[in-house]
């Protein structure tokens, strides 16, 4: 009896030293640690209507991603800090995401000046940066590793008001004059220096050209101070809040130019669409993407569908027709180059980044000279009809039309304004 008690408690050891190693075999594969990807974000301040829906796609993102198995067999984990829209937040943001939480990847937040902010960060670590909707940011530092999510093309400065430019050098009789008037900080500058070539380029005669401090809360004399000078043409180069002011003056002192608008960061969001609602009529500004038949690209309409039903407990924009599909499209393109080269070394991706065209929620993407896209395709877009402030005057994409390029083109423009605001 002894003998066979003995010979019970040999055969449980045995059987759970097998179990022991088992566990110990698939401990690796469960137990491995998630791949960080680190970036600051707007999620305060005057940056943050763009930034909160930037959010909420990547984290759709992820969670498709993670249902798929992850990237290389591991779990991929976002790690993000608020960088409450002030550059200055964003270098510290970095070197914490690098040093401290030892994240093997990181990607821009949104918008020019943030960008900008976290370059010197990614050149000193030689790490991979791919960026959210940066203007020509690349122009300065010329970095090989830095690779820009935005369909401005080559020549990214002009990208964003060629289209104006393209739509009203064909109106006839052909307008004469243009005001050119930018927010004075990263956006501003290189959109409006990008202005000033198109400008050229087309034939208009440049009779005000100056730019504003980003604290200004008061457009009055400003809009006063164009208005003398009586151009055809305005464009504006500025951030969310500025435009919102801008376009609240021109209407207080009734300021009717021939066409005007441009590249007015924010006017995409629905929070700023619905505050200003009838005032936005007549506007011509650039756009990226809108769900029209002509742009629906694989994927595009299921993510904005995912999106909008987290939107209402993220807090963010309802719609979503700006930012969600770029934010999804840089990670996909991050994604899709893990995946390929099997590697998270920031020298293999940005190789294989420099030499592959990407299939994207957002179409195709190629990355040409610094890291720009190899083609342009920033839209130009006119607010029309616009009758009240909800969200179901924007949800009806005839209050916002394509007119240019001809490929995507959505409706005909209403020219000029007055008459746009007659309606």
């Amino acid at each position: 009896m002894l003998a066979e008690s003995r010979c019970l408690i040999l055969g449980l050891l045995a059987r759970s030293v097998i179990a022991c190693l088992f566990l110990f075999a698939a401990a690796p594969t469960q137990a491995a640690e998630p791949i960080k990807i680190g970036f600051g974000m707007s999620l305060t301040g005057p940056l943050s209507a763009n930034g909160k829906m930037s959010l909420v796609a990547m984290q759709i993102w992820q969670d498709d991603i993670n249902a798929k198995g992850g990237l290389l067999g591991r779990e991929v984990k976002l790690v993000y800090y608020d960088d409450q829209s002030k550059p200055a937040q964003v270098p510290a943001i970095y070197a914490k995401l690098l040093d401290i939480d030892k994240v093997d990847l990181i990607i821009s937040g949104y918008a020019s000046t943030q960008i900008a902010a976290a370059m010197p960060i990614a050149i000193q670590k030689k790490k991979l940066f791919i960026s959210l909707f940066g203007t020509g940011i690349n122009d300065s530092f010329d970095y090989p590793k830095y690779f820009s999510m935005i369909p401005n093309g080559p020549t990214p400065k002009p990208a964003f008001t060629r289209g104006f430019f393209k739509v009203a050098e064909a109106m006839k009789p052909k307008p004469e004059t243009i005001a050119i008037a930018m927010a004075d900080a990263e956006f501003g500058r290189n959109a409006c220096e990008g202005a000033h070539q198109n400008a050229q380029a087309s034939g208009f005669k440049i009779v005000y050209e100056k730019g504003y401090p980003p604290t200004t809360t008061d457009f009055s004399p400003i809009v006063r101070a164009i208005q003398a000078v009586k151009p055809d043409l305005l464009v504006i180069c500025s951030y969310p809040l500025d435009n919102v002011g801008m376009i609240r003056a021109m209407h207080e002192v009734g300021f009717k130019p021939k066409m005007w608008g441009g590249a007015m960061v924010g006017l995409q969001a629905t929070v700023f669409k619905t505050q200003l609602g009838p005032l936005l009529n007549g506007v011509v500004n650039y756009e990226t993407w809108l769900p029209v038949k002509s742009m629906e690209f694989p994927g595009s309409l299921e993510l904005l569908k995912k999106y909008q039903e987290r939107a209402k407990e993220a807090g963010t924009d309802p719609l979503g027709y700006y930012m969600p599909v770029w934010a999804y499209a840089y990670l996909q393109v991050l994604g899709d180059a893990i995946a390929a080269t099997k590697s998270l070394n920031d020298d293999v991706l940005a190789d294989y980044l420099r030499k592959t065209t990407f299939h994207t929620v957002v179409g195709d993407v190629k990355f040409g000279k610094r890291g720009e896209w190899t083609e342009e395709r920033t839209l130009a877009a006119q607010f029309q009809n616009i009758k009240g402030n909800s969200i179901d005057d924007f949800r009806d994409l005839k209050t916002e039309v394509i007119i240019y390029p001809p490929k995507y083109k959505t409706g005909e423009v209403i020219y000029p304004y007055e008459k746009a605001i007659a309606k």
